[in-house]
C-alpha cells in the first residue's frame, strides 16, 4: 500500500442506504426581547436621550433599562410601559412596532412546514 492511500480512512456505513444527510438547522425565531429591546434603544437614540435621562422619567435603574435595551432581561408589562411612557410611547405602540421589526426579519425566510397566510389581517392580536 502507498502512504497516500494508509492516510486516508475508508468509512463503510453498517447500514447501507440508511445514511440521511443532515438537515439544516431551522432559523432561530427572534425573541421578544430582542425586538422590544431594539426598539427602545432605536426610539430613545431617535430622541437624542441618553439611557440615565430615560430611566429616570420611567423610574427605573438606568443598568435594568440598559439590559432591557439590550435583550438581557424579559420586563413586565409595568416596566416596558413604563419605559415606554418616557419616550413619548403608549405600551401599543411599542408593541406594534415590535412586530412590525419582527415582520420585517420573519418575512425574509421561509419557515419550514408554513403556508403563506391569506388572511387579510395583519394586526397585533392579544388573547387573554
Amino acid at each position: 500500500m502507498s502512504d497516500e492511500a494508509t492516510k486516508q480512512a475508508r468509512v463503510i456505513p453498517l447500514r447501507p442506504g440508511t445514511a440521511r444527510p443532515a438537515a439544516a438547522p431551522a432559523p432561530k425565531e427572534p425573541l421578544l426581547r430582542d425586538l422590544v429591546g431594539d426598539v427602545l434603544r432605536q426610539e430613545r437614540l431617535d430622541q437624542e436621550r441618553t439611557l440615565k435621562d430615560v430611566a429616570d422619567a420611567a423610574r427605573i435603574s438606568m443598568p435594568y433599562l440598559s439590559e432591557v435595551e439590550r435583550g438581557r432581561k424579559e420586563a413586565s408589562s409595568e416596566v416596558l410601559a413604563a419605559a415606554a411612557h418616557a419616550l413619548g410611547l403608549g405600551l401599543g405602540d411599542l408593541l406594534e412596532r415590535a412586530q412590525g421589526e419582527l415582520l420585517r426579519i420573519t418575512s425574509r425566510r421561509p419557515v419550514a412546514g408554513r403556508r403563506p397566510s391569506t388572511s387579510s389581517y395583519d394586526g397585533l392580536c392579544l388573547a387573554a
